[in-house]
């Protein structure tokens, strides 16, 4: 167990889950590096069947922890530190996404900016009915880079522009609707159907779906690793315009943001 994230293995499932619910479960940087650990340590695993990640309290994951990004803004080093969050979190969405079995989303509640790459590199996702997905990084200057290379491998670059560019919140019907989410239910159900899921799941073989996966990943003609490790840079890089520092400060101080036009 880490300081940010639990794992439970639960005979053959194991249950990944997001502990920081007094702060929605924002993403620092120690929390991913403890999602790679416990992916690793899932994978070094041959009795293991699926993967349920999923958030404490009443949100998902509200996306990166901004009181650290505004650290990171302010260092002296804040380049170095800007790459350094982009490939820790496309380390742990990389992690996610090529575990040769089953993984779900349990999105029990809002899944924002970064925590909607999280869903994303998940195969299945099961949305309780009162959450909410949105992608608000143009709003804060910056862009959802890392998100983007899964974003559209799983909906198309059509619906994936409308939430990338829009800025709007998408209910969990919309979500259902574009294909973000597989399926959605009543809060009172949510655990029962995660597990009822799990029990299709671990119905089928292990060797097959290993292959299945690998399989529907090959043929989707997108190599979304190397898109990924590609995003990385441009997550950077967005993070060192003056748009991206005067967005973080609009936010933390609850004002309207001044943004520089286009050169």
């Amino acid at each position: 167990m880490g300081q940010f994230t639990k794992l439970v293995i639960d005979h053959d499932v194991a249950r990944l889950t997001l502990a920081r619910a007094e702060k929605r479960n924002a993403l620092k940087r120690e929390t991913l590096q403890e999602i790679v650990t416990a992916v690793a340590e899932i994978r070094a695993r041959s009795d293991i069947r699926a993967l349920v990640l999923s958030g404490e309290g009443a949100s998902f994951c509200a996306g990166m922890d901004l009181e650290e990004m505004q650290q990171r803004a302010t260092a002296s080093d804040c380049n170095d530190q800007w790459r350094l969050d982009s490939q820790v979190y496309c380390d742990a969405l990389q992690s996610v996404f090529t575990l040769p079995f089953p993984t779900i989303a349990a999105v029990n509640g809002a899944a924002v900016a970064g925590g909607v790459g999280l869903v994303l590199a998940c195969d299945l996702v099961i949305v309780a009915d009162s959450a909410f997905f949105m992608l608000p990084e143009p709003l804060r200057g910056i862009t959802a880079a890392m998100v983007t290379p899964l974003l559209v491998y799983r909906v198309g670059p059509g619906a994936a522009g409308r939430l990338l560019l829009s800025g709007e919140r998408w209910s969990a019907a919309q979500a259902l609707q574009c294909g973000l989410a597989h399926d959605v239910v009543p809060d009172e159900s949510f655990r029962l159907r995660i597990d009822n899921l799990l029990k299709a799941i671990k119905s089928g073989s292990q060797q097959a779906l290993a292959i299945t996966k690998s399989h529907l990943t090959k043929m989707s003609e997108r190599d979304v690793i190397q898109q990924l490790q590609a995003s990385m840079n441009v997550s950077a890089e967005a993070r060192q315009t003056s748009d991206a520092r005067e967005g973080l400060d609009a936010f933390l101080q609850k004002r309207k943001p001044y943004w520089q036009p286009l050169e």
